[in-house]
């Protein structure tokens, strides 16, 4: 059975740090790569930053960029996404998701099939 399995969210001041994992299980993760979205209330879900099945390549949405890092261990099938400076508008719920993209990182989610439940992240002081 297909699993990606969210954790490590939380509720954190403006400037704090968090790292989400994404742990997989039922299927060979080196295989796939594997992006992280976020939907925050009332707003369409966004990607937030993907990366290559190697972990050759790896893409951020601009408003992300210089503040998360994403990275993967496929030996303990797992994804990471470490957040820095964080920021109110960061407040979403974080998904990651699976995509069998040959080479890329694209986070179009259309390229995605499987789904975690997400994990919420709260940015407020």
């Amino acid at each position: 059975q297909v699993r990606l399995v969210e954790s490590g969210g939380g509720l954190v001041q403006p400037g704090g740090s968090l790292r989400l994992s994404c742990a997989a299980s039922g299927f060979t993760l080196n295989y796939y790569a594997i992006g992280w979205f976020r939907q925050a209330p009332g707003k369409e879900r966004e990607g937030v930053s993907c990366i290559s099945k190697s972990g050759g390549r790896t893409n951020y949405a601009d408003s992300v960029k210089g503040r998360f890092t994403i990275s993967r261990d496929n030996a303990k099938n797992t994804v990471y996404l470490q957040m820095n400076s964080l920021k109110p508008e960061d407040t979403a719920v974080y998904y990651c998701a699976r995509s069998p993209q040959t080479y890329g990182s694209s986070c179009n989610s259309v390229l995605y099939d499987y789904w975690g439940q997400g994990t919420q992240v709260t940015v407020s002081s």
